[in-house]
């Protein structure tokens, strides 16, 4: 590095080695060492099989990565962050850090160790496993951890990545590794700490607020600038602050509602330039008295905006697998699935820049909880020191990005102290030290962001009320799985009235596509070794786990399939059958409801889960009903005891005016209008029509089309029965196929009325729809991009007859 270069990036090619010898190859910084393994070659495909089980060796190993570098001078820092997770780095030789947390940035002078010339850097990542069980024996009380998610133990002693030690959708490897940033910066030089902006807003105008927090600038000027205006400031202890008055201000809206508009932010101070993209809103969490409990809701622009999305893990199971385009196509898929919010839970990791950037210009708000998840924590002193740095640390980091919408204190900790007999029979104890994390975590967020919006934990019915919220609906956030864990059915979501779901799902299998990368055929049966390893969803006691309800609850509402590839759709069916009945009950209840994220929305491996993405991005049968149950204008079915109403349910910030037409279908295709309804759908839902008892033949189903004044048209059915009480006739599904450059588009036509008609091809791609009904009369055309684009796939359909009420043989 010379003077006139202030960056050494060590990102790149290091040397990695076990403790024993045994282990020497190349590893991709940032990276983990179990992928760089894989890619050497010294261990199999850690997804494929059952493969896991014999790799979770790694973990129990300390391991070395090491490089050289070249310095023409010794005033220098290492910067590193994602150091995961009890890691020592040396210099030359000797000690530089000491590390045990993977969500802080840490910043040291390397003066004392460097040298001019060739140097060399080596980070030893001690055994997490072995360092958890250490910590752990030496608690002052036992701290204990959710044992049916957490094959691997004690990874509640550590702040590292929840579901690395397992989950009940992820692999359990407990990896290691360097998965942010590593690099060599000036010490010596001014330089941009941290910028924090803070905004105030009136009708037409707002007043941003920026401050630079330097370091070796005291005394020195900061020029700032942002939408065309310029102003500098000097260093005076530490910081200098700018204030910038804008008229007329374009403004930043969630998806869907208007325009992501980001202004460029500089700020400088000698040669050190920090850029921020602005987005100019208000973003308000809402939480009032009334007579139900306590409102929870976000208004936007002083907007109420109904939170529709899914919750988000990490993107993959292993950081060295995970990219920033991937990524960055998962968020694109949320939101052409109308999707306006991503929860980030707890159990994963605080996302980089580039991820909350990517929000930022899709229109995404994110709910960010802090990354505690499931478990008890410890709450000593040295443990308490690293939260208080981590959440400083994070929160100043991502602050200024407007689709931050709100920091939640946890995932479930509350419920927590319910889960374990060390705290069922010591409450006070252990509510005590959950109020000591909960009161550090919020106080150093506070003193970051006093602007923040802040929620205590996730489900939470307000702050200091300590009632678990998994069955309470009249307050704050629920988290609803009564019909996944309790075996419920469907219907059972309409009888709750959340103010707020922020998690609710139900699982599937896989696409046969993403089965094929871990299993061989002879493996494809549920109960398979190789399936059920790839089912995380099992009960600690031996009672029903994953499998058991899926196949339960298709016996609940359809005939068994016989082909393999068909029980697989239909688990995917189901699924979306399931997450629909509760998000369009939920829209329909507005504006009492406010909010429903579904869990989840990807996958960190190839699994059985509640994800609507498959691993590698894929849409499932849920993504594409979400296209639909999200659409910003959409009619639903709610049965009543005085009949089926049909809702208008509005997002938009204009009232829309929507006219429903309904028929009875026979399923033959042949239908009789039974009703129309229309009205001017504002931010509460309307009834259109209502159809009474009786107006339904045995074998007919209703099917209700609707047209909006803001352009809408769709439409949608609704089966008063189980779809296994009727006799579905074979509806003679056809099929042409052109092609349109890269795109290729299947026109679809049926004799009968077929139902959740979904196209595959034997080629990687996407459909722009799919799970269709279609009846006599209709084309349907659904277009295919393949993600190579000299692809010349081949095609076939799937409909609901075809799985459940044809021989293998016959299958269209």
């Amino acid at each position: 590095m010379t003077s006139s270069t202030p960056v050494l990036d060590l990102a790149g090619t290091w040397q990695l080695t076990d403790e024993a010898g045994d282990h020497a190859c190349l590893m991709r910084v940032p990276g983990d060492g179990i992928t760089a393994l894989h890619e050497a070659g010294l261990i199999p495909d850690p997804y494929w099989g059952r493969n896991e089980y014999g790799l979770r060796w790694i973990a129990d190993r300390d391991w070395t990565i090491r490089r050289s570098f070249m310095l023409d001078r010794t005033d220098v820092a290492l910067v590193l962050d994602g150091l995961d997770t009890v890691a020592e780095v040396r210099v030359n030789g000797e000690p530089a850090l000491s590390a045990r947390n993977q969500f802080r940035t840490y910043r040291v002078p390397l003066g004392s160790v460097a040298k001019a010339g060739e140097n060399e850097i080596a980070i030893t990542f001690r055994s997490a496993t072995r360092e958890a069980a250490r910590l752990a024996a030496a608690q002052p009380f036992p701290v204990p951890y959710i044992h049916q998610n957490n094959p691997i133990p004690h990874g509640n002693m550590l702040r590292k990545v929840a579901c690395d030690w397992g989950w009940d959708w992820n692999i359990a490897l407990c990896p290691f590794g360097v998965t942010g940033s590593i690099r060599l910066e000036r010490a010596d030089a001014p330089r941009i700490a941290r910028l924090a902006t803070t905004q105030a807003h009136r009708p037409g105008h707002a007043t941003l607020t920026v401050t630079a927090f330097a370091e070796g600038a005291e005394g020195q000027p900061v020029a700032f600038a942002i939408a065309g205006q310029g102003a500098q400031a000097t260093v005076r202890q530490g910081r200098a602050t700018a204030v910038f008055e804008i008229p007329n201000p374009d403004l930043w809206w969630p998806a869907g509602l208007g325009p992501q508009t980001l202004h460029d932010l500089v700020a400088q101070v000698g040669d050190d330039v920090a850029r921020r993209r602005i987005g100019l809103r208000t973003l308000e969490l809402v939480t009032e008295k009334d007579d139900a409990g306590l409102s929870f809701g976000f208004r936007v622009n002083g907007r109420v905006v109904f939170a529709k999305g899914a919750n988000w893990i990490p993107a993959d199971a292993l950081a060295g697998r995970i990219t920033e385009a991937a990524t960055r196509d998962l968020l694109e898929s949320a939101v052409a699935a109308h999707m306006n919010m991503i929860r980030v839970w707890g159990g994963g990791r605080y996302e980089p820049d580039s991820f909350y950037d990517a929000c930022d210009e899709l229109g995404l708000m994110v709910w960010q909880d802090f990354m505690f998840a499931c478990n008890l924590y410890p709450s000593t002193p040295d443990f308490l020191a690293e939260v208080d740095a981590e959440v400083r640390d994070n929160v100043a980091r991502l602050q200024h990005h407007a689709c931050l919408a709100l920091w939640c204190g946890d995932n479930e900790l509350i419920g927590a102290l319910t889960w374990f007999p060390e705290s069922l029979n010591d409450r006070d104890r252990y509510l005590v030290s959950y109020d000591r994390l909960n009161r550090t975590i919020e106080t150093a967020l506070k003193q970051t962001d006093p602007q923040a919006n802040w929620w205590p934990s996730s489900p939470s019915p307000g702050p200091l009320n300590f009632r678990d919220a998994w069955h309470e609906d009249g307050s704050g956030d629920m988290h609803f799985w009564s019909v996944w864990h309790e075996g419920k059915p469907f219907e059972h979501y309409r009888d709750v009235a959340p103010r707020f779901c922020s998690e609710f799902g139900f699982q599937s299998y896989p696409s046969m596509e993403v089965i094929r990368t871990f299993a061989d055929p002879q493996d494809w049966n549920i109960a398979s070794p190789v399936l059920e390893s790839h089912q995380r969803n099992n009960s600690p006691d031996g009672g029903p786990g994953g499998n058991p309800r899926i196949a339960s609850t298709l016996f609940r509402y359809f005939r068994w399939p016989e082909r393999f590839e068909d029980f697989v759709w239909l688990t995917q069916v189901q699924q979306g059958l399931a997450i629909k009945a509760a998000v369009t009950d939920w829209r329909a209840k507005k504006p009492h409801c406010q909010g429903a994220l579904y869990w989840q929305l990807n996958d960190t491996w190839p699994v059985c889960s509640w994800s609507s993405l498959d691993y590698g991005g894929g849409w499932k049968v849920l993504h594409h009903m979400a296209k639909g149950f999200f659409a910003p204008v959409t009619v639903t079915a709610v049965p009543t005891p005085e009949g089926i109403a049909l809702l208008g349910v509005n997002d938009r910030l204009d009232p829309v005016d929507l006219r429903v037409t309904a028929y009875a279908t026979a399923l033959d295709g042949s239908a009789r209008e039974i009703g129309q309804g229309r009205a001017t759908i504002g931010e509460a839902a309307e009834r259109l029509l209502l159809i009474p008892p009786g107006t339904l033949g045995d074998h007919e189903v209703l099917t209700f089309g609707w047209e909006g004044s803001d352009g809408t048209h769709a439409g949608d059915i609704h089966n008063p029965l189980p779809w296994k009480a009727y006799d579905l006739p074979d509806p003679g599904l056809s099929h042409e196929v052109t092609q349109d450059g890269e795109c290729w588009t299947l026109s679809i036509s049926a004799q009968a009325m077929a139902f959740f008609v979904t196209a595959e091809a034997d080629v990687p791609g996407r459909w722009d729809r799919n799970a269709v009904h279609l009846g006599p009369g209709a084309v349907s055309r659904l277009t295919f991009t393949p993600r190579d684009p000299g692809a010349t796939p081949r095609f076939a359909l799937r409909d609901l007859h075809a799985a459940t009420m044809r021989r293998p043989d016959q299958r269209t």
